[in-house]
């Protein structure tokens, strides 16, 4: 029940224990979390409703899944015990599908659903297990039962009715880019908005949300209620949610960041230190950073993780511990290209670039830029006066910062000509 390409039926999950990394048992498995896509496309697997000891009912994304057997679900990272809560767009697999009627020629129920790992911890539901009778037997006693297993998409019922509801516009964009999911949201009538900004998910609302125009940034965060709107500015980049947040009044950024996770509010706290058009203030403080000891294969596997984007994949910088921002004393930087070159028992601190000098945290955004096109860089290093690595600038906070304000709201609108901000040159 492994194997990543096997399927996985979900009454054989329910009741499971769910352990943490340490294998200690975190509760059990109470249900799977669902939400249907458009073109009869496989719904996509969100997460496991799981009941804690205290018998209260809490959400664990499928990204935090490491592995399924016979004998538990194991996960890793922290636990969120705030109690589940089913959006209007979310559905369950055992309470909404197991034992419904569904239509065929003659009295048929679904017994049964699997699900499959279709990427690095993507799951998707792909089979149900139909019970149908075939009447009644000669002695007057209720049918021969037989059981059916079809992919989803025959299934008439499962699939999505017309009308373009919050559920049906939640399914079209759940496979969009967040650019994307921004523009579908920024063409929303406002009643239409708010329904479907209630159905999404944090982390993909956060996502969309980075993409908006500032103003409607600022307007949509504004409608959410304060524990949703602290929940979403944590699933944002840290740089993001300092540049939001700086356009907040002073008691709702302040309130806001009290009800943040305290690791989350401190990153953006260090961030709203420097001034915006700074390299401090556009730096992400999470960069991938490695000890003195971390070979090549090491940091070849840091760049391969997921959560990355390519920008910040395409260079590891070398730090004395702790190997977090602000880390120990910066040793230096180098290049992925130069890592795929090398063997990979090679040390990384080894083969740094030795013209590459770091940016300070107060260096303005003409410096930041002319930095960039100087070296052909896609990320920069940011290290304080104590030699510390304190974050990295991408190209990308770069070139969001030298564009106008509402660049994003005139791309959603129409075409416009690129101006380059004042203070870039």
């Amino acid at each position: 029940m492994n194997a990543k390409d096997s399927h996985v039926f979900i009454s054989r999950i329910i009741g499971l224990p769910l352990v943490d990394a340490a294998g200690d048992q975190v509760g059990r498995v109470k249900d799977v979390v669902y939400h249907l896509r458009i073109n009869n496309l496989a719904p996509r697997v969100k997460g496991l409703v799981v009941e804690l000891f205290a018998r209260q009912r809490i959400f664990m994304p499928m990204i935090r899944v490491h592995n399924i057997t016979v004998n538990q679900v194991a996960i890793l990272g922290q636990v969120d015990t705030r109690r589940f809560t089913k959006r209007d767009t979310e559905f369950l697999v055992a309470a909404d599908l197991f034992d419904r009627a569904v239509s065929r020629d003659r009295p048929t129920r679904i017994s049964d659903v699997s699900m499959m790992q279709v990427r690095n911890r993507e799951w998707e539901l792909r089979s149900v297990a139909l019970r149908s009778k075939s009447g009644v037997s000669r002695f007057g006693f209720g049918g021969r039962s037989t059981t059916e297993v079809v992919r989803w998409s025959e299934v008439a019922d499962l699939v999505m009715l017309k009308g373009r509801t919050a559920a049906h516009i939640v399914a079209e964009i759940s496979d969009m880019k967040p650019a994307d999911v921004a523009k579908e949201l920024h063409d929303l009538d406002p009643e239409k908005l708010s329904a479907v900004v209630a159905a999404l998910d944090d982390e993909t609302l956060a996502e969309a949300l980075e993409e908006l125009p500032e103003d409607e940034q600022i307007q949509l965060i504004s409608t959410l209620d304060g524990e949703r709107a602290a929940d979403v500015l944590g699933e944002m980049d840290p740089d993001d949610a300092a540049d939001l947040i700086r356009d907040l009044p002073n008691d709702v950024a302040e309130d806001l960041l009290e009800r943040m996770e305290p690791d989350e509010a401190l990153e953006v706290r260090r961030l709203l230190v420097y001034e915006q058009f700074t390299a401090g203030g556009m730096m992400t403080p999470e960069p991938v950073i490695l000890d003195t000891d971390a070979t090549v294969a090491d940091a070849l596997a840091r760049c391969r993780e997921e959560s990355l984007t390519p920008a910040l994949a395409s260079m590891v910088f070398v730090c004395r511990p702790p190997a977090e921002t602000p880390s120990g004393r910066y040793i230096g930087a180098c290049h992925v290209q130069q890592l795929l070159r090398a063997a990979p028992t090679l040390l990384v601190a080894t083969m740094l670039d030795s013209d590459l000098e770091p940016l300070q945290p107060t260096s303005p955004l003409a410096q930041v830029s002319r930095f960039f096109a100087t070296y052909n860089l896609v990320v920069a290093p940011v290290v304080n006066e104590s030699h510390q690595l304190i974050g990295a600038v991408t190209v990308d906070d770069v070139l969001d910062h030298m564009l106008p304000d509402d660049w994003r709201g005139e791309h959603m609108d129409e075409p416009a000509q690129t101006e380059v901000h004042d203070g870039a040159y």
